[in-house]
């Protein structure tokens, strides 16, 4: 008997220890304690549920859910477990469950916050915003200071395209937590794709401030710098990143970038390819190196980097049309087709996609599909003057004069494609005379032949 007792004592010691190692930021150790204590005691329902939220630190949300549910047989009806696993349903997906999770916390204890503050990131990931509002509103009804709850629904307005609103809502966050991690970053990221690179700046070196290593925030922020043309600060910050991080393929990808707009071709090579070396996955590297190949007149090796670059599905659309571009420098025509019709299903809208798509039929002699996808894209894009000029020339290939006629008096158009349409409309003029004339001599044409005959 003395031997259980001490038993479940040591279970005990280990348990506390792994509380007061958690606490310290020990995680793994923590961690190894709660097995030695659940290995001598598998019914503590409590240790079941720090272990989960031990494993929740770590990402490791797979294996916290199978803990939470072990929790939940020795106490059904903690609304706290029932929440904790309801967000682990929601970080691996599986929405319904976590929905369901929610709904049974709900009816335990209708007035408990958080089960309706969470249920926002459920709502958001399922793309229902207007029930995520709801479950905001009902949140607010019952704790109106919650910080967690403006977090959440600014992530739906953000994703919404609602970067004021969303604003808003974190600042209220940063006002009630100011130690919320990572809002001034969430603000920074708001103000950027609402277009306030001087509010974004600031919020990016206020979250600097507080965790200068933090290589994501550094990232965003000298990718700002880049587009606002601050090239050396932005170089200086990827440096810093390799510092910290010296297998960061972002860093050596984008000073790639620079070094490729400063010319200087072997150094971006080199870099694009130390990027490929750390993180074979990411995007972007193979299209430069492809680019960096046709720049050497090297148009198999451009072929390979670019085929390998499609393998890894790029989902941006401009990214797509200008591999497809690049695959026509290389008179790959199939290849620039699937590019863009990728490019189309990921955005519609595209008036560049659906341009290269006529090319790509006026290279094969496709005129009447040529003309269509041409039309599209000056449908959405009246301004496009390329759309307007490889209409009217296919139109002229096709022999439709008159419609070549009428795109180039409509079409808005730059001073080279100009030249280039007034050229072509005085060879339509001349072919319209010719056929005028021949309409005008058939009769003596005809006579003539018969003569000889």
């Amino acid at each position: 008997m003395d031997m259980i007792f001490n038993s479940y004592d040591n279970a005990e010691h280990k348990a506390r220890k792994a509380y007061e190692l958690y606490e310290d930021g020990n995680v793994p150790q923590a961690l190894a304690e709660l097995d030695d204590a659940l290995a001598i005691n598998p019914a503590n329902g409590p240790w079941h549920f720090n272990k989960a939220l031990a494993l929740d630190s770590m990402n490791r949300f797979a294996e916290a859910i199978r803990e939470y549910e072990q929790a939940l047989e020795m106490d059904p009806s903690d609304v706290e477990i029932l929440t904790c696993l309801a967000v682990d349903y929601t970080r691996t997906g599986h929405y319904d469950l976590a929905l369901e999770i929610f709904e049974q916390a709900q009816q335990l204890d209708p007035m408990y916050e958080p089960c309706y503050c969470n249920r926002i990131i459920t709502y958001t990931e399922m793309e229902k915003h207007d029930l995520a509002e709801q479950m905001f509103y009902m949140a607010q009804h019952i704790d109106p200071d919650c910080a967690l709850c403006f977090y959440n629904i600014g992530n739906s307005l953000f994703i919404r395209g609602q970067y004021k609103k969303a604003i808003s809502c974190w600042q209220k966050t940063a006002g009630l937590e100011k130690a919320h991690p990572q809002i001034n970053y969430r603000i920074a990221q708001a103000y950027l794709a609402d277009g306030d690179t001087e509010n974004a700046r600031k919020y990016f070196l206020a979250e600097l401030r507080q965790d200068p290593g933090n290589t994501d925030v550094i990232a965003d922020f000298a990718i700002l710098l880049l587009e606002t043309g601050q090239i050396e600060s932005a170089k200086e910050k990827f440096n810093r990143i390799l510092e910290f991080d010296p297998e960061s393929a972002i860093a050596y990808f984008y000073l790639g970038e620079i070094a490729l707009n400063n010319g200087g071709l072997e150094e971006a090579e080199d870099l694009f390819t130390k990027a490929m070396q750390c993180d074979d996955s990411i995007p972007g590297p193979r299209f430069r190196l492809a680019q960096c190949a046709l720049k050497k007149d090297e148009p198999e090796r451009a072929r390979s980097y670019l085929a390998s670059e499609m393998r890894l599905g790029p989902e941006n659309a401009e990214v797509l049309v200008a591999m497809a571009s690049t695959f026509l420098k290389i008179n790959r025509i199939d290849e620039a087709g699937q590019c863009l019709l990728r490019a189309t299903d990921f955005d519609f809208t595209s008036a560049a996609a659906h341009y290269y798509l006529g090319l790509c039929c006026a290279l094969r002699q496709k005129y009447e599909d040529a003309a269509e996808f041409f039309l599209h894209a000056l449908d959405i894009n009246s301004d496009n003057s390329q759309a307007a000029r490889d209409l009217a020339v296919t139109y002229y290939s096709m022999g439709r004069l008159d419609e070549t006629q009428r795109t180039i008096e409509k079409a808005k158009l730059s001073a080279a494609d100009a030249e280039y349409l007034r050229r072509l409309a005085r060879r339509i003029r001349l072919r319209q005379f010719t056929r005028r004339l021949y309409d005008l001599f058939k009769p003596l044409i005809s006579i003539l032949s018969r003569r000889r005959s």
